[in-house]
């Protein structure tokens, strides 16, 4: 067996460990968090200009937020990009820390201020609370940018697995409420249909044991919508609304991750309303490879090719700006 090959089944086991109880049909969250806290790998140091921790407004009290500058911009533009980046999870795991060395290498690899934010998580706080905080958040972002140093013609929302949802849902809220101005969107095995497809599209491949399941997945939407909750309100499933009009995107995606159908379909769909939208699709990726860039070289890799992505999207003379 190959070292990558060992090191993504080692991964893939510590995931299924943290996953028992869902597997299992009792999965309790707090028990769920602290397991798939205490299985994670440490993440090696990735430096940066300076990281500031600040608490902003949120609609029920103040949210956390870590702003990442980079270490060299590389750009002679004074007024640096701003990414505001929602974490996976499931809108249930997961944390500032879980995806603190992706936001390192982003902030670094696209010169770009990254704003990580912490909004709350199922089931203590359910739908609609996450998509109420990442919208503050990215209204926070866009009236402080002159503070932060940022450029309003390259202010972009990203996020993975259920922060590429929130991400996606924040893109459609900017258009319909008027603003802010968002230059571009990054969206990583984003979960954007909730009623949860149970068969994956033909051609992909399934996820191996250990990685995400119909089974996880089903306890994630259960989680954040409740048992009979909507799984066809656009905030929730993004896929069902109007592309019409959206900023230009670039999609992720893993041939082992069975979000990889839906993924890719939400960029054919934005390409159908006249929205420029790209996709990388990884062979060798399985759901949640992009935050294991430390120790998966084909993820370091990807988060290499997306911060080119922002670099050349963002550039002066692109169509964003």
């Amino acid at each position: 067996m190959s070292d990558i090959a060992s090191m993504q089944t080692e991964l893939a086991d510590r995931m299924n460990a943290a996953f028992a109880s869902i597997a299992a049909g009792n999965g309790n969250a707090v028990e769920v968090r602290a397991s798939l806290k205490a299985s994670r790998r440490p993440a090696r140091p990735v430096p940066v200009g300076w990281i500031d921790e600040r608490h902003i407004p949120g609609p029920a009290g103040p949210m956390q937020v870590r702003i990442y500058f980079p270490l060299d911009p590389g750009t002679s533009r004074e007024k640096l990009p701003v990414l505001v980046y929602f974490h996976g999870g499931g809108f249930v795991l997961c944390d500032l820390d879980s995806h603190d060395s992706c936001c390192r290498r982003l902030a670094n690899g696209a010169g770009a201020i990254v704003v990580s934010v912490e909004y709350r998580l199922a089931p203590e706080s359910p739908y609609p609370a996450a998509v109420d905080d990442a919208w503050a958040a990215t209204q926070w972002v866009a009236t402080h940018l002159a503070e932060l140093g940022g450029d309003p013609e390259r202010l972009v929302i990203a996020g993975d697995s259920a922060g590429g949802n929130l991400a996606a849902v924040v893109a459609m809220l900017a258009r319909d409420r008027g603003g802010p101005a968002i230059a571009f969107q990054l969206l990583i095995y984003p979960v954007v249909d909730q009623r949860r497809k149970q068969a994956p599209a033909s051609g992909t491949r399934p996820a191996r044991s250990g990685t995400l399941t119909a089974a996880h997945m089903q306890w994630f939407t259960e989680q954040y919508l409740g048992r009979d909750g909507d799984r066809t309100d656009v905030l929730a499933s993004p896929i069902l609304g109007d592309f019409t009009g959206l900023p230009p995107a670039h999609v992720v995606t893993g041939a082992l991750d069975p979000l990889c159908p839906e993924g890719e379909e939400y960029a054919q769909r934005l390409r159908g309303a006249g929205v420029a939208a790209s996709v990388t699709r990884y062979e060798q990726g399985f759901h949640g490879f992009f935050n294991l860039a430390d120790h998966l070289p084909f993820a370091a890799q990807a988060s290499d090719d997306v911060c080119a992505v922002l670099r050349a999207a963002l550039s002066e003379g692109s169509p964003c700006n």
